[in-house]
């Protein structure tokens, strides 16, 4: 890897950005523009770090990421998911090819299945009035944790 450790700075900055976002939405069912904006800047250094090529590499990484987000806003849409989650997944998506993408997102389908039991028990239990927001900035966070997490503890394998 030629930026080594360039790359891996990079990415320990995308892993507490990703830690952030899932702490504050626990906290406030909210991950801030900001935040997401920086995630989704940050990618065009993190591809040159890495080598990539003007085409087609960064202009798959850019498809992917417009793919991801278009289709998590029709989720919005529909009212399944939040803006800040469809926002962060769009930024995550440029940094990942999109079979790690893939992977990925049905990493965090199982999180947040896992996640939305969880509140759904609780809202129930508690007896709390009203519909239960589920902070699936959680799920996300940790998936995408998971690939960044293969690259610092796999590349001596």
């Amino acid at each position: 890897m030629e930026n080594g450790p360039l790359v891996y700075g990079l990415l320990a900055g995308l892993a507490i950005a990703l830690l952030h976002a899932a702490y504050t939405d626990i906290l406030r069912r909210e991950i801030e523009d900001w935040l997401n904006a920086g995630i989704a800047l940050a990618a065009p250094v993190f591809w040159w770090a890495c080598g990539l090529s003007f085409w087609p590499d960064m202009a798959l990484q850019l498809a992917l990421g417009a793919g991801v987000f278009v289709f998590f806003a029709l989720m919005f849409a529909i009212g399944a998911m939040g803006g800040g989650d469809v926002k962060l997944l769009g930024a995550i998506a440029l940094w990942f090819p999109w079979v790690e993408m893939a992977r990925i997102t049905i990493i965090m389908s199982l999180i947040g299945a896992a996640l939305t039991l969880i509140v759904l028990a609780d809202h129930k239990w508690k007896r709390k009035p009203g519909q239960p927001e589920v902070p699936y900035g959680v799920a996300i966070a940790v998936a995408a944790l998971w690939p960044v997490g293969e690259r610092f503890f796999n590349h001596f394998a």
